[in-house]
């Protein structure tokens, strides 16, 4: 009996919005681009797509042509863009992603739209998304379960991390479909040193110990990101790590420029500007969960140099004006009802 043929070539589906992340969208096409130059064989299509088609822009001023979603998908992939705005518009509805998936297609969802889904969808037994969006939604919804992973397979669908990870999970696919010798050299050309596999933990939270190479201020700046809403006095922290208050002062100062009062004061600021950004907390709730018990606003404004409010007007400003992106999504989900 002939033996199948192997599949060889594939299509990708990539679903971007208003306000996309330009380095994952750079990523994934990179990625694919440079292997089928390599083989010097197109191994990968791939097709720019968005509810509705048309032209869509990212904060960058980079627009991109996209083409409607089809009622009934063929790509083997389907990678679905994190944003900018994360809760102005649905980036996954779950609409396409059963359409996709029904069809036999691989779902990548990156940072928010992976986010989005695992915050309205049980049905995956582990997921990920990029830490920062993890605390926004604890944040919102006060509960929230994400693994710090950069990303996780759950079979149909795989939530990713995204930003900087979107090479190493384009790179793993790679791998998977053509082999390590492939990866490699395409890793090679990306100037890639290691990929990183999908279970390695995400920079910024749960590794934050590496921040400086010196573990006993590394060990300090952990303690600070562990304690954002209820702030340890440096006092605290110099007993946790077992060091003076003078030699801490002066790792800050030699290290980081500040002193630790300045710096950890500085951490809860820019986590409260993250909230005020992506959350509808009002300022007064933003302040509280950042450990800000009064005159949250005055130094809102000395680091950032506007008030909270004004940046809430702004952020309110730029959802309204990707409305239509949401209006678009619910049409469509309207008009293109799952299949079973």
């Amino acid at each position: 009996m002939a033996e199948a043929m192997k599949q060889d070539t594939w299509h990708v589906d990539v679903l971007l919005s208003d306000g996309f992340v330009l380095s994952e969208l750079a990523a994934v096409t990179d990625i694919l681009r440079i292997t089928n130059r390599t083989l010097a064989t197109q191994h990968f299509s791939w097709t720019h797509r968005s509810i509705g088609g048309g032209t869509r822009k990212n904060p960058s001023e980079i627009s991109v042509e996209t083409q409607e979603v089809p009622a009934t998908p063929t790509a083997d992939f389907l990678f679905v863009l994190g944003n900018a705005h994360a809760e102005s518009c649905d980036l996954a509805p779950s609409s396409v992603i059963r359409s996709y998936v029904s069809r036999g297609a691989k779902v990548y969802l990156l940072a928010e739209a992976a986010a989005q889904f695992i915050a309205r969808d049980n049905s995956l037994s582990q997921r990920a998304t990029h830490w920062e969006n993890a605390n926004l939604f604890w944040e919102k919804y006060g509960t929230f379960e994400s693994e710090n992973a950069l990303a996780v397979d759950d079979g149909a669908i795989v939530t990713c991390a995204g930003m900087g990870a979107t090479v190493d999970v384009m790179l793993v696919l790679i791998g998977d479909l053509l082999g390590k010798a492939v990866q490699i050299n395409v890793a090679n050309i990306m100037l890639h040193e290691s990929v990183r596999g999908f279970g390695t933990l995400q920079p910024g939270q749960e590794s934050v110990s590496r921040a400086t190479g010196d573990f006993e201020l590394d060990q300090s700046i952990a303690l600070m990101h562990q304690h954002i809403d209820d702030p340890l006095s440096i006092a605290e922290i110099n007993d946790n790590i077992g060091t003076s208050p003078r030699a801490l002062e002066r790792k800050f100062k030699s290290h980081v420029g500040t002193s630790p009062s300045a710096f950890y004061r500085k951490i809860r600021l820019h986590r409260a500007n993250n909230l005020l950004v992506n959350t509808t907390m009002s300022v007064t709730d933003i302040g509280v969960a950042c450990g800000f018990g009064s005159g949250f606003s005055n130094r809102y404004k000395k680091v950032f140099g506007v008030t909270p409010n004004q940046v809430r007007k702004r952020v309110q400003t730029d959802t309204c004006k990707n409305t239509s992106n949401l209006t678009e999504t619910k049409d469509f989900a309207a008009s293109n009802p799952a299949s079973p």
